[in-house]
């Protein structure tokens, strides 16, 4: 029996790093888990104890593969409270996180063969995702200068039938200005390319407020999720907008691929929205910590790092230390108990000389971890004379 070409795609490093540090966990070691984008507080207990009541007199069978429809009613009354965007409810597709939604997309609008422009350093599964769909990323190598984000010379130069930008971005937590994400979907337009904009970290903003793609263009695509803003990773649910007249296309690739999301996941997220909790608190710590690490990481060996525009990553040079990143990343892991993630996960070319730092946990920790590669950093200096 033989695997697919379409099933060949890059393994998910930070997830191997993961598991090596749960493995040092379960050897009794402190670890303090820098590797995962992920919040590390979790739903409010009121939504929860909301779900668990309705969960003892409703059985939460299937729901329609679109999502309730109240839940898509108040994702709609997000776009008009943070952007002065009036969306349609029918526009909005619940989906079982951002990484359904691109299965969606991808496979709705582009057909096998076809190139969406990425740009690199971004997030691995953009290009694994299209790789499994017989599609082929485009993959441009974005520069400090341009603030590793595309720019108009790479759109102009383009073949692609798409463009996929992310802004704020992982790995860096670098924002589109303004004028920048004008521009680009103006040019994107001129070339007949499908726009999509990777949504998933608004609302983590430091500078400022947020920039929707749809601000620009009715007809982007923009994709999102509960997983980073209202801290539910694990719950699985996201949503994407896209022009009215394709609404059906992509329900009825959901009946088929998904059925639906799932129906408790979708009653939390719209528990959540109904709360009284306010989840910009989070954004203020994790500026805090930001804030922290850009003061101390350069003075321990980490360069080249631009400060956040948002999200909660911050990406690094590691070429002083010599060393390939994921063959550095292990030894801190191992040596201090500091998990972080290296660049082979973001940079096809250039990731064996970067690493990315996730500051969601707390400030302790932040701290805590800062300590320990201080120490260790002093260790390797003598080592390395």
């Amino acid at each position: 029996m033989k695997t697919s070409l379409r099933s060949d795609v890059d393994p998910f490093l930070v997830m191997d790093i993961m598991q090596e540090a749960a493995l040092l966990e379960r050897q009794g070691r402190s670890v303090i888990h820098m590797e995962v984008g992920q919040p590390s507080s979790g739903a409010p207990k009121e939504a929860l104890q909301q779900l668990y009541d309705r969960s003892l007199v409703d059985t939460l069978g299937y729901s329609v593969a679109l999502g309730i429809p109240q839940l898509r009613e108040k994702i709609a009354a997000i776009y008009k409270k943070r952007y002065k965007l009036r969306i349609d409810p029918q526009r909005v597709i619940i989906t079982s996180g951002s990484s359904a939604a691109f299965i969606l997309v991808f496979t709705a609008f582009f057909d096998v063969g076809d190139k969406i422009l990425i740009g690199e350093p971004g997030y691995p599964s953009y290009k694994n995702i299209l790789k499994s769909l017989n599609l082929k990323p485009e993959l441009h190598s974005t520069t400090l200068k341009d603030r590793f984000q595309l720019n108009l010379e790479s759109v102009l130069h383009s073949e692609s039938s798409g463009i996929l930008v992310a802004s704020p971005a992982n790995p860096t937590g670098l924002a589109l200005r303004r004028n920048e994400f004008k521009s680009l979907i103006e040019c994107a337009n001129k070339k007949k390319m499908t726009f999509i904009s990777d949504e998933i970290y608004h609302g983590l903003n430091f500078n400022g407020s947020d920039v929707c793609a749809l601000e620009f263009d009715d007809n982007a695509i923009v994709i999102n999720s509960f997983s980073k803003y209202f801290s539910l990773t694990g719950w699985r649910l996201g949503w994407v907008i896209v022009p009215s007249s394709f609404t059906r296309t992509l329900e009825k690739l959901a009946q088929n691929l998904f059925i639906c999301p799932s129906h408790a996941s979708q009653l939390l997220g719209l528990f959540v929205l109904n709360s009284s909790v306010n989840f910009d608190h989070k954004v203020e710590q994790y500026k805090s910590n930001r804030d922290l690490l850009m003061r101390t990481l350069p003075k321990i060996g980490f360069k080249d790092i631009l400060e956040p525009d948002g999200a909660f990553y911050l990406y690094a040079d590691v070429s002083a230390f010599k060393k390939d990143s994921l063959v550095l990343v292990k030894q801190i892991l191992r040596q201090t108990g500091v998990a972080i993630t290296p660049g082979y996960d973001f940079d096809t070319k250039r990731g064996h000389k970067t690493v990315r730092f996730s500051f969601a946990c707390s400030h302790a920790d932040v701290e805590d971890a800062l300590n320990r590669l201080t120490d260790w950093y002093q260790t390797y200096q003598v080592s390395s004379v």
